[in-house]
């Protein structure tokens, strides 16, 4: 049925104060600059010309889906050491965010693949893991959606966040372990200096609008929780006074 509201208190699940608004406008501001900056600023490839530049969000996005997954893993963490109500609705709320990134990064890189290696889609390590991934984390969306007890979804759904990200390292070392169409590290180490700042402030921008994603979420989540609890109190208040 959900905790009590005295629990509720003791736990001390509050929206922090919201910081989103400018977050957000900052970070489209620095999305559509870096963008401009980077068409305007690096020259198209040798081999794939300026379809090359669909890296400035393809890249950034798959980085930050994995801040959003490592979120996931911690507040799951603390969530199953702590038990607070909070913990889980921010998991959650990252959870969400890293779904649509990581989603984002395969929808990108299928555009960019076809032109460029003639397929849409191939079962190398890279994609495979990130398409694991990717489903992970559909699987634990869909799973808070099915069950009503709030303990028992926390709880299942903090260990099915912790499986989810611990598949991030296999996504980030895949292209090291088998082979693989990608390159060996998606890093600024290995571009031309011309595409490097430009990747880096993309990078910054979809940070900030990851940020502003996930706070956002987790405020509305916080709402949603309490407004349950308060429902839940009365109705048994009600029930109470009937008898």
């Amino acid at each position: 049925m959900g905790v009590s509201v005295d629990r509720l208190v003791a736990a001390r699940v509050t929206a922090p104060r919201d910081p989103t608004p400018w977050i957000g406008v900052l970070g489209i501001v620095v999305l559509v600059a870096a963008q401009v900056y980077g068409v305007i600023s690096s020259p198209p490839d040798r081999d794939m010309g300026h379809l090359q530049k669909i890296m400035y969000v393809h890249v950034p996005a798959a980085w930050n889906a994995m801040l959003a997954f490592l979120v996931v893993a911690l507040a799951s963490l603390r969530y199953l050491w702590k038990g607070r109500p909070a913990d889980d609705l921010l998991a959650a709320s990252a959870a969400e965010v890293g779904a649509l990134l990581t989603g984002l990064t395969l929808a990108l890189g299928m555009i960019w693949g076809k032109p460029t290696w003639g397929v849409w889609w191939t079962w190398e390590p890279r994609l495979t893991s990130t398409a694991v991934l990717f489903f992970m984390f559909v699987a634990y969306l869909i799973l808070r959606s099915f069950v009503d007890d709030f303990e028992r979804r926390a709880q299942w759904s903090a260990v099915v966040g912790l499986l989810g990200a611990l598949n991030v390292p296999i996504v980030y070392m895949s292209v090291r372990w088998w082979r693989t169409l990608h390159q060996l590290q998606s890093s600024p180490m290995t571009l031309d200096s011309s595409y490097t700042w430009p990747l880096r402030v993309n990078a910054v921008a979809v940070m900030l609008l990851m940020a502003f994603a996930i706070v956002h979420r987790y405020r509305t989540a916080v709402t949603e929780y309490t407004a349950d609890e308060l429902a839940d109190h009365a109705a048994l208040r009600g029930e109470g006074n009937r008898v």
